[in-house]
């Protein structure tokens, strides 16, 4: 049977592994990106304290992902919950770091500036300064979706969703007609999907982004 064949006869599988491996990555990358961003605009202000937020997060990065998944198991079971620990775990040092670069990166005048027309702290946080490091921030998310992209087809290890699930069982029936059809079909709708969430952050930023402080 050929690649297209496979496709054809097992379309219905393919778009439904598709919408979960995409639905997981973008949740995950919303809880990531909501806590990492709270972790930056909580220590940016202090060097060791981003420089620990920094550190423990990028730590996470030297755990092999088929390990952290293989530990998780014991404590969340299988299924989802590990993946989505995982996932949200793996995603934090871009948007921690990105936040922090971004958040002391704007312009001291700027915030002097804001705080001389009576802004509260707050204010100028919401006002200025995230407004301002949003473009280095958007670009964290953007890195840390293209990983998450890869590591979620680990996830079928742990029986997670996604199209992890279709390379592992081609790997698992290695010499079979279809084995190689199974691992391609998986790599293949990673790939595009890796190509349309970027392609979706691109025009965010067009349109969030103003001309001005666009990079």
């Amino acid at each position: 049977m050929s690649f297209w064949e496979y496709v054809g006869n097992r379309h219905e599988q393919l778009l439904a592994d598709t919408y979960q491996h995409a639905s997981a990555v973008f949740q995950c990358m919303v809880v990531a990106t909501l806590i990492g961003v709270a972790l930056g605009v909580l220590t940016y202000r202090r060097a060791w304290a981003g420089n620990l937020a920094i550190t423990s997060t990028a730590t996470i990065l030297t755990i092999p992902s088929l390990a952290l998944i293989g530990l998780l198991i014991p404590i969340t079971g299988l299924g989802v919950a590990p993946t989505v620990t995982a996932l949200v775990l793996y995603g934090l040092l871009p948007v921690v770091r990105n936040a922090i670069v971004g958040l002391r990166g704007v312009d001291p005048s700027l915030v002097d500036a804001a705080t001389g027309i009576g802004m509260s702290r707050a204010a100028r946080l919401f006002r200025v300064e995230l407004p301002l490091a949003w473009p280095p921030i958007l670009t964290g998310i953007r890195v840390a979706t293209q990983m998450l992209m890869g590591i979620a087809a680990i996830a079928a290890y742990a029986s997670g969703p996604g199209l992890g699930n279709e390379i592992f069982r081609g790997i698992s029936s290695l010499g079979s007609a279809n084995a190689l059809n199974q691992v391609l079909a998986g790599t293949l709708g990673i790939i595009v999907l890796a190509l349309l969430f970027d392609a979706a952050y691109a025009l965010i930023g067009r349109l969030t982004i103003p001309r001005g402080i666009r990079v």
